[in-house]
């Protein structure tokens, strides 16, 4: 079996992106990992060069800023780097610049690869998310955040990646995925809240126009405010290895202050539901779920 790993990544130094713990959790799993460095304007490719491991292959692309509706540009990038994947993969895993695989959830992806490899009808593996929020010690619980995604893919020229890169599908229609037991731990809304305020006014310029910007801008303040959220839980479990480094230079002091936030009753009602049933009404589901009464692939 022959796994290809691809993620695309600009100027993730200047945005404080934890790509290189998102690369080094690929290496394990793959035999190849394209690494697609957009035009930057920091050192990023010296950053991507400093994990100095002979399965990275580095290509360059120029990212067509234009592309603006819904961040389609990020799904643009995305597919350019699944194209340069080995033509004799059998899989291939796609991370984004911000997620990380723990090492907890490695065997139990490589056994799903090689279960699934011969069931054609499989498309794609689908893993559980953890959001990490505000700092690594707190989990997003909010509705606003996804609770699965597919980040493995049969290499397949027919499968694209969806909107802003979000998922996949082959030709526009829903991939059929397998559940695994496995992880993806995302780290995108993890930074100083001076840096993430940073962050957020530049993807607003992959998804609005010049006037809404403008029209916005005034609203963005210099610090970004965590307690925007309405749901957050202590984390409990450990942070992947290749994490531990930047956790223990950059874990600031957050204090969630969202008790006593508002919620109107609808919303009260559905975590109510969530919360004592585990079924989120209403959920986005850009997959199809094959066994689905069947037991999860460990």
């Amino acid at each position: 079996m022959f796994v290809s790993g691809f993620t695309i990544v600009r100027n993730a130094v200047k945005y404080d992106y934890p790509v290189v713990a998102s690369i080094q959790s690929l290496l394990p799993l793959c035999d190849e990992v394209i690494v697609l460095i957009g035009n930057s304007e920091d050192e990023t490719e010296q950053l991507i060069q400093s994990i100095n491991s002979p399965k990275i292959k580095i290509h360059h692309s120029v990212w067509d800023d234009s592309l603006r509706a819904g961040g389609r540009v990020l799904a643009a990038e995305t597919d350019k780097a699944k194209q340069l994947v080995s033509a004799h993969a059998d899989w291939c895993i796609y991370l984004q610049a911000d997620e990380v695989i723990p090492e907890t959830s490695y065997d139990t992806l490589l056994s799903a690869m090689n279960k699934c490899k011969h069931q054609h009808q499989i498309e794609g593996l689908l893993f559980k998310y953890i959001h990490f929020f505000g700092s690594y010690d707190y989990v997003a619980t909010s509705r606003d955040f996804y609770r699965h995604e597919i980040r493995i893919i049969r290499n397949d020229v027919q499968i694209a990646s969806y909107q802003d890169a979000q998922g996949f599908r082959k030709n526009n229609r829903k991939l059929l995925v397998q559940l695994v037991d496995a992880y993806i731990y995302h780290y995108g809304w993890v930074r100083h809240p001076q840096m993430m305020s940073k962050k957020i006014k530049h993807f607003h310029q992959l998804w609005h126009s010049d006037e809404w910007i403008q029209a916005q801008q005034k609203q963005i303040q210099e610090s970004f405010d965590y307690n925007a959220i309405d749901s957050l839980s202590l984390f409990k479990g450990t942070h992947p290895i290749v994490m531990q480094q930047r956790i223990e230079s950059k874990n600031w002091h957050f204090t969630p202050q969202i008790q006593n936030k508002k919620i109107g009753i609808r919303k009260k009602i559905l975590y109510f539901i969530e919360r004592f049933t585990g079924y989120r009404l209403g959920e986005y589901k850009n997959y199809k779920l094959a066994h689905e009464n069947s037991s999860i692939i460990h």
